[in-house]
Parts: structure tokens; C-alpha cells; sequence
């Protein structure tokens, strides 16, 4: 049996994990001295009611080798081998202590996503799909590598808050940025965040991710893709739908949506939008 393990950056929470039978290690979350499990016993839901509520930025923790290793001791005991899919190196110090703890057993596969949030989550949907086609684990794992680097994910800010918060942009630029109503667009790109675009405004920003999509050569729909909102309502990813439906409509009746978790969900804030794909 082929295992897979990802971790709570994929947004993925326990629930899901049970249900759709990938095994997911949390992150660990601390807001002031209370310390959550992210989305064990810290929901996406909770996460944004204590972020909106707190002064302060919550402080997200890399999974340690120690932890690695328990879950990875679980999981080969029936002798199964396990393909771990984990936030991008870039990042986070979570996949080189993956790696350290994977030596000591046979049969434990990690895999760098070069990603987070959905992108992370999409090419842990394709390890899923690969491993039910019958791939072996290192066929798996090869094909994993080989593409995820087509892998696009853009997400459009609704505020600069968080990221002045966090030191990631300077006070005075973000206060700018709120009163001209700028609204950035970032991407994932060789496993960073960086900026894509800026707009004017919400509508504005719409249609520059709706380029930004185009001009990656398209969304290849025979792949896993998803979109993705923070916050509390799914208001702004709904509008999002709507303006975008020209991308979706002539090739799938359904487009999958999640709600962001703890690991970015910090620093961008509620409001934001994100989309996922593999491109063509």
C-alpha cells in the first residue's frame, strides 16, 4: 500500500484528510500563549475569527524531525510505503525536516511541492490520483517532480494589512496602498511569493488575475485545479466566479473552492482570492 502525508499548509483539515484518506500532520499555530493545532482543533473558520479579533499576528511553527518521525513510524508499521507532498523549502524548514527524518526508514518518499495553499493541495490530489491508477512509488514520486513545475497559483489581496503586519511591506506603502485602494496580486513562483500585478479596486483586480491566468497558456482541465477565499464569506470569491466564467464555462460545469488556513491565511488576510492550476 502506497500512503500519502501532506501537511496542514495544503490547507487541507483533518476532516477532509480522514475522508478522502490522506494523512495530514498539522502545522502548529500560537496566538499569544494559546497554542492550536491548525485544522485539528483550530479550524479555517476559528483561525479567521481569532486573526480579525488579534492586535497581533499569530505565529505559525515549521513541523519538527521529531514529529516526522512518529508519523512516519505509523505509517510504515503495516509495511506500506508513504509519499510525503509538503510545503514549499522556500518557505518553510518543514520539508528538510521531513527529509532528515525519512532516512531513517525504507520506503518513505518526500516530495518538495514548491508551493502552499491550494497549489500545494492540488499536487497532493494528483499524488492521490496517480497512486489509485496503480504507479508505483517512485513512478509516483518521478512524475510528481516532473510536474509541478507547471503548477500556476495567483491570489488577489483585498488588504496590505497583514503584510505590514507581518514586516513583509513597509508601513507607509501600505497605508498608500489602502487609500488608493491598491490591491496586489501575488503568485508562487520557483517556490516564493512574489508580486504579479497591481490594480485599482476589486473589479480591476479581477480582471488582472483573469489575465494573469490567460497569459500562463491556459488552465489544462485535465488536471486537479481549485479556488481558494479567506475570511469569513465566500462573497468575494463568488464575484470572482462570475466575472471569470469565461476561463471555466466551455470545459467544466464545476470549479472546487476551499477556504484558506493559518500557514497564508496570516499573511494575506481576510478578502483574498486564489486560483490553482496546472498549466498547459
Amino acid at each position: 500500500m502506497i500512503k500519502i502525508l501532506t501537511d496542514s499548509a495544503s490547507d487541507i483539515e483533518a476532516e477532509e484528510a480522514e475522508r478522502t484518506g490522506i494523512d495530514m500532520i498539522p502545522m502548529q499555530v500560537r496566538f499569544g500563549e494559546k497554542e492550536y493545532l491548525d485544522g485539528v482543533n483550530l479550524s479555517h473558520t476559528e483561525f479567521f475569527e481569532k486573526l480579525i479579533e488579534s492586535d497581533e499576528l499569530p505565529q505559525t511553527s515549521q513541523i519538527n524531525e521529531y514529529r516526522f518521525e512518529e508519523r512516519f513510524a505509523k505509517l510504515t508499521a503495516d509495511g506500506s510505503e508513504v509519499i510525503a507532498v509538503l510545503l514549499s523549502s522556500k518557505l518553510s524548514g518543514t520539508y528538510e525536516c521531513a527529509v532528515k527524518a525519512s532516512q531513517k526508514f525504507k520506503g518513505v518518499y518526500v516530495v518538495d511541492s514548491y508551493n502552499a495553499c491550494i497549489g500545494e493541495r492540488i499536487l497532493v490530489e494528483y499524488a492521490v490520483r496517480l497512486v489509485k491508477e496503480g504507479c508505483s512509488a517512485p513512478e509516483t514520486v518521478r512524475r510528481l517532480n516532473a510536474s509541478k513545475g507547471k503548477i500556476q497559483v495567483l491570489a488577489l489581496l483585498d488588504t496590505l494589512m497583514y503584510l505590514r503586519k507581518g514586516g513583509r511591506i513597509s508601513a507607509v506603502a501600505a497605508v498608500a496602498g489602502e487609500m488608493l485602494s491598491i490591491k496586489p496580486v501575488v503568485s508562487v513562483t520557483d517556490g516564493e511569493v512574489r508580486l504579479a500585478g497591481k490594480a485599482m479596486g476589486s473589479k480591476k483586480g479581477n480582471n488582472l488575475l483573469n489575465r494573469l491566468v490567460n497569459g500562463c497558456g491556459g488552465i489544462d482541465f485535465n488536471m486537479p485545479y481549485a479556488l481558494a477565499y479567506s475570511g469569513l464569506s465566500d462573497a468575494t470569491l463568488n464575484k470572482y466566479l462570475s466575472d471569470s466564467c469565461n476561463l471555466w464555462k466551455n470545459d467544466t460545469d464545476y470549479v472546487p473552492s476551499y477556504m484558506i488556513g493559518s500557514t497564508i491565511g496570516t499573511h494575506v488576510g481576510p478578502g483574498a482570492i486564489a486560483v490553482a492550476f496546472f498549466c498547459k
